[in-house]
């Protein structure tokens, strides 16, 4: 048989990566109907609770792109909040690339912002971060 090669259309893409505490999010926005895929799973099925799609999906709502783009994300690390977190940084610095128009209106949301809050370590010598053991006098 010969080689059948199918030409590949170019559609252009738009990468933003996002960061939350110890989640890092791959987001790709191409022109569609405005459906977000995360790992593979629908968005309603990946962020069951109301709270987290809000936050997730707030850049797209804050620059009215919702119907216009769909997502493509990849997200990995933290818990349900960090990943919401992460994925909302990288949808905003994806639609920065889109347009630098949507700047104003991101930057006014605080969504350009990596926010620099991290877990704290735990220290030698007591059961936490801040916990200590409990004191006793005998």
């Amino acid at each position: 048989m010969a080689d059948i090669k199918i030409p590949e259309i170019k559609v252009p893409q738009y990468l933003g990566t996002g960061r939350r505490k110890c989640a890092v999010a791959r987001v790709r926005l191409v022109s569609g109907s405005g459906k977000i895929l995360i790992n593979g799973r629908s968005f309603e099925n990946y962020f069951p609770l109301e709270s987290l799609r809000v936050v997730a999906a707030q850049p797209l709502t804050a620059t009215g792109t919702a119907e216009k783009y769909d997502a493509l994300i990849s997200v990995a690390g933290g818990g349900p909040n960090g990943q919401a977190g992460a994925v909302r940084h990288g949808l905003a610095r994806a639609l920065l690339t889109i347009d630098a128009n949507f700047r104003p209106a991101l930057k006014a949301e605080g969504l350009l912002t990596r926010d620099p809050r991290m877990r704290e370590r735990k220290k030698y010598g007591q059961p936490g971060a801040r916990r200590r053991f409990q004191y006793s006098k005998r």
